[in-house]
C-alpha cells in the first residue's frame, strides 16, 4: 500500500488545485499522460500514477441518489525494486467485509476493502490487474458504502500505460 503521507500529498494536490489538469502546481507532480498524472516522493522513495473517474453513478435500492463523497482516485504505486501496487479510494468508508469489483473491458477483478481504501489481495492479483489496465480502454469500479449506496466509477485508461512506465522508471 502507498504510504499515507504520499497519498495525502497527492489527494491534497488534486483537491487544492480543483482538477488534475491544474494539479501541476504541486511540487511532486512530475508528468501528465492524457488522463493520468505521475507523482513522486523522495522519503520514502515512491512514484505513483493517479486518475479521477470520468463518470460516477450513485444508487440506492436501484434509484439514482445524490451523495456526498470525498476524493475518488485510482492509484498505481511503485517503490524501488518492487512491482506496481494498485489501490482505490472511493471517497467514503466501504461496507464492512465488502469488495470492489473492477471491470476492465469485460473482465472482472476484485479489490478487498478496509475503511476508505481497496486493493488486490496479492502481488499476483496486482500484476494481473495491472496488465489488464495497460491493455484496456476503461475500468469500471463498483462498490458499496457502509450506508448501502452502490457506486459505479468509470476511469479512462488513456495515458495509463505511458504513466505507469514513467512512474516505474522514476522509482527504479
Amino acid at each position: 500500500m502507498t504510504s499515507l503521507f504520499g497519498r495525502t500529498l497527492a489527494v491534497a494536490a488534486i483537491t487544492l488545485a480543483g482538477s488534475l489538469a491544474t494539479a501541476q502546481e504541486s511540487t511532486n507532480r512530475v508528468a501528465t499522460m492524457t488522463d493520468w498524472n505521475v507523482f513522486t516522493e523522495e522519503s520514502p522513495k515512491e512514484c505513483w500514477g493517479v486518475s479521477k473517474p470520468k463518470e460516477t453513478v450513485n444508487t440506492r435500492d436501484g434509484q439514482p441518489v445524490s451523495v456526498r463523497r470525498g476524493d475518488i482516485l485510482l492509484f498505481v504505486t511503485f517503490r524501488p525494486g518492487k512491482p506496481g501496487e494498485i489501490s482505490f479510494t472511493g471517497g467514503y468508508p466501504f461496507a464492512g467485509g465488502s469488495t470492489v469489483d473492477v471491470v476492465v473491458d469485460g473482465n472482472t477483478y476484485q479489490l478487498f476493502t478496509d475503511g476508505e481504501w481497496a486493493w488486490p489481495g496479492s502481488a499476483e492479483e496486482d500484476a494481473k490487474l495491472l496488465a489488464a489496465l495497460k491493455a484496456g480502454t476503461t475500468a469500471t469500479l463498483t462498490a458499496r458504502s457502509g450506508k448501502g449506496t452502490q457506486t459505479v466509477d468509470t476511469f479512462s485508461l488513456r495515458g495509463f500505460t505511458a504513466a505507469m512506465e514513467d512512474a516505474g522508471k522514476r522509482c527504479q
